[in-house]
């Protein structure tokens, strides 16, 4: 790994397709004599990068321990493939360093909001894998205002960041619908939030998770706040792996594809363990009892019942972290099973 650490101590000095061109050399050469799952095995953790201050994705408690839904896929991750769902280290990165750090092997994944784009998918030497979230724009109002849809905003203030993508949302949304707003333009997102929750602005528009964060973490009265049921744009996010090792990529991939599986079946973190040793043939390839999936992806027959015995399905994931049983409250809305009008869809376990 000398190559690898020696491009982490030096990452400040590289930039653009530079980095990319190089961090992807460095990985196709150590990739050569350890794969990331025997890297992993031998390290005997999974190393995430991550946020650490998104509310329901990964930021620390009270307690000082990592809580969060990209912390959960981090967990499940490492049940997969350690048979431990606890065998994981958090590493905080930015927005600056998230790519960095994964190109250069200082992670084994990246969990950190990071939206799945044609140019990050393709000059970055990486590779996005299932979204484990569907998010896009959304517009928070104040609950007193009666606001309950879009084309009741017209004449309102909006707060924006300048530069952000909520700025071009505002211009096309309001302009395409012939709507009137005023914009309030604040340099920071700090100031905006304070500017937002003291009543200065009608309208908040964000990343429907950010809302949500902020509605929890800053607001005074949370119940005060609503943001509207239309989302505009797209915006999938989940992990991100090194474009170099698909057997990683594979195993990242159907590790959320079993949360989400599990859920369309019925299998929760109470019942998995009924169902296995019940016989019954529904569950039985699907839980490692019968076949030989887990040998297809390199691991023990196991992984998903280790998966959902210990993180829980999808279902369970997300209302802890981002439902209504977490601080954030949000309706499943896209990130709903497909067989319920949302874009959860795994492939066959066969």
């Amino acid at each position: 790994m000398d190559m690898t650490k020696k491009l982490s101590r030096c990452a400040g000095q590289i930039t653009g397709a530079a980095l990319a061109l190089v961090a992807a050399q460095a990985v196709a050469t150590t990739a050569a004599a350890e794969t990331t799952l025997e890297s992993v095995i031998a390290a005997d953790v999974v190393m995430c990068g991550s946020n650490g201050g998104r509310a329901g994705f990964s930021a620390l408690d009270s307690k000082g321990e990592w809580q969060g839904l990209d912390v959960d896929m981090c967990r499940a991750i490492a049940a997969s493939v350690l048979g431990d769902a606890t065998k994981i280290q958090m590493v905080k990165t930015s927005s600056q360093t998230r790519f960095t750090a994964l190109q250069t092997g200082e992670i084994d994944v990246l969990l950190r909001n990071a939206t799945w784009t044609l140019s990050r998918d393709s000059k970055l030497a990486l590779d996005f894998v299932a979204p484990t979230f569907y998010d896009g724009q959304g517009f928070m109002v104040n609950a007193a205002a009666g606001v309950s849809a879009i084309e009741d905003l017209d004449g309102a203030t909006v707060c924006l960041l300048p530069g952000s993508t909520s700025e071009l949302v505002a211009e096309e949304v309001f302009t395409g619908r012939g709507l009137e707003y005023t914009p309030v333009v604040i340099q920071s997102s700090s100031e905006l939030d304070a500017a937002f929750f003291n009543g200065r602005c009608d309208v908040n528009i964000q990343s429907t998770s950010g809302l949500a964060a902020k509605r929890a973490t800053v607001a005074e009265n949370p119940a005060d706040w609503v943001i509207l049921d239309e989302i505009v744009g797209k915006d999938p996010m989940g992990p991100v792996v090194r474009q170099d090792d698909p057997q990683w990529k594979d195993i990242v991939a159907w590790t959320a594809y079993a949360m989400m599986e599990a859920e369309e079946l019925g299998v929760t973190s109470e019942n998995v363990t009924a169902l296995r040793d019940e016989g019954n043939t529904k569950y039985a390839r699907f839980l490692g009892v019968d076949g030989d999936l887990g040998e297809l992806l390199g691991l023990k027959n196991d992984w998903v019942y280790n998966v959902v015995s210990q993180v829980g399905n999808y279902g369970e994931m997300f209302e802890r972290n981002l439902g209504q049983e977490s601080p954030l409250k949000l309706a499943r809305g896209l990130n709903a099973q497909w067989v319920d009008g949302g874009l959860l869809y795994a492939p066959p376990f066969k």
